[in-house]
């Protein structure tokens, strides 16, 4: 989850023998967390890297937390065109007395012809909510806790080089909803739109995938672009019909050796009438919980949901241990769901980089965002944001 992290307390690199070099893009005087405060443990050839980080942190949505981090990298063997493989997972428990165990897996098969694509996230939630569209006035969140178990599996196969399509399963479930804090002075905009204490969306969806990134866990060039269609039926085991179109653009152009970066991203997301409120796009619910820095996560809701974010990423130290980031978005909601105009809602900030772990190119990445009527704070990643 997003920390600001006070106080890592330990990182540590196991490197095992595969078929392939992580990352040919890695300059082979790169330093990383694990030479600063050990000589024993030294780069193989062809290795996989696991790196975990226990940690005490703060963030804006999860107040004081303990969170221990794990991430996996690795290349399928005897692959001439393969890309690089993740599996990242946490165990978080904040001090709003919340508990968060998330598994993210995005898995290549040799030669890049199969890609398997997972988001399994369990989550006991108690969260800030401030309505629908485009509230600005901070005071007026409240609190609405759920449980909410997600279970998203793709499955998606090669038509060309660097180009898939396939389908899976997305199975969302949220239930014990319940507004903690209302305002007492009328209902409110959840009530309004629908209170259900109980929310089951079941779908197959589409997936229509181009990545022409080899690395992408910090990438440094190539396409991202995504493009996927959810249907939740009734039929299937949804409490309603509806469905979501996200499109998902990112584009990485490298400005110099060392490494600088620019990095454009293109997200559009689209709901349709009857999406559960906990559903509806929103500042912070993307599969990874990255758009919107300079925000809170939930701070806007609606159906419809623009975003574009530019980011800057350079080296502060030769070896490649330090970095930083500077960046602006923009997110644009629909004031009134379908109709009226966007709202617009911008943001900037800058970061801090430290590098994790130097062959899979794992960063441990600390922004602080600012944004509109007060609005900021420090976001942190365990790799790049996107």
């Amino acid at each position: 989850m997003k920390l600001f992290w006070i106080l890592a307390f330990l990182s540590v690199q196991f490197r095992v023998h595969a078929q392939d070099s992580l990352s040919a893009e890695n300059h082979p005087n790169q330093r990383d967390l694990n030479d600063v405060f050990s000589s024993r443990l030294r780069p193989n050839h062809k290795p996989v890297q696991v790196t975990w980080v226990p940690a005490v942190g703060y963030s804006l949505q999860t107040g004081f937390a303990g969170v221990i981090g794990t991430n996996v990298a690795f290349r399928a063997p005897d692959g001439d065109d393969s890309k690089l493989s993740s599996v990242t997972t946490s165990v978080t428990y904040s001090q709003y007395n919340q508990t968060i165990l998330p598994l993210m897996a995005n898995i290549w098969s040799k030669n890049g012809k199969w890609n398997y694509s997972s988001e399994w996230r369990f989550m006991q939630y108690p969260s800030e909510t401030w309505g629908l569209a485009g509230r600005k006035d901070p005071t007026d969140g409240y609190t609405i806790n759920f449980s909410y178990l997600k279970l998203h599996q793709l499955i998606l196969r090669s038509i060309t080089k660097n180009l898939f399509f396939g389908t899976g399963v997305f199975y969302d479930r949220i239930w014990n909803i319940r507004e903690v804090d209302a305002p007492a002075d009328g209902s409110t905009s959840f009530q309004r739109y629908g209170l259900n204490k109980d929310e089951i969306a079941m779908a197959i969806p589409v997936r229509l995938l181009f990545d022409s990134r080899r690395n992408q866990i910090n990438p440094s060039q190539g396409w991202y672009i995504s493009l996927t269609s959810r249907n939740n039926l009734k039929s299937l085991g949804s409490k309603q019909n509806w469905g979501s179109v996200v499109l998902d653009i990112r584009k990485y152009i490298r400005v110099s050796e060392s490494g600088n970066t620019l990095a454009f991203w293109l997200y559009s997301w689209h709901s349709s009438a009857r999406t559960p409120y906990l559903l509806l796009p929103s500042t912070g619910w993307d599969d990874n919980f990255n758009i919107g820095r300079g925000y809170i996560q939930g701070r806007f809701r609606s159906n419809i949901m623009e975003y574009f974010e530019m980011e800057y990423r350079f080296n502060l130290t030769q070896n490649g241990f330090l970095g930083g980031v500077a960046f602006a978005n923009v997110q644009a909601f629909k004031r009134r769901l379908t109709t009226g105009p966007y709202v617009m809602e911008p943001a900037v900030g800058a970061g801090l980089r430290v590098k994790l772990n130097k062959h899979s190119g794992t960063n441990l990445c600390i922004d602080y965002g600012i944004g509109q009527s007060g609005s900021r704070g420090f976001f942190i990643n365990l790799g790049e944001v996107f």
